[in-house]
């Protein structure tokens, strides 16, 4: 079966979307992702579900622990786990 140059697997629409959320697509691999859009419902189902975790990602307010954090955390759950035994 010969490979198209325009038409793009279900998996593959789903790789090149994955990449251009962070930048790294190139010109051409959009421009396949963007004629799988046009007719492929899941991909855009994908896509939509993609960009809007995105959105909710770029928005949210997390505060992740820093490494002194961490490493206290761990030394806790060390010792917890020391006394249960």
């Amino acid at each position: 079966m010969k490979k198209s140059i325009l038409f793009i697997t279900c998996e593959e629409a789903h790789h090149i979307c994955d990449k251009n959320q962070y930048g790294e697509a190139t010109l051409w691999e959009r421009v396949k992702l963007g004629i799988r859009l046009s007719w492929c419902k899941i991909t855009k189902a994908y896509t939509k579900r993609n960009n809007k975790l995105t959105e909710l990602i770029e928005k949210s307010d997390a505060n992740c622990l820093n490494d002194e954090e961490k490493n206290n955390l761990q030394t806790q759950f060390e010792k917890e786990l020391a006394k249960q035994k």
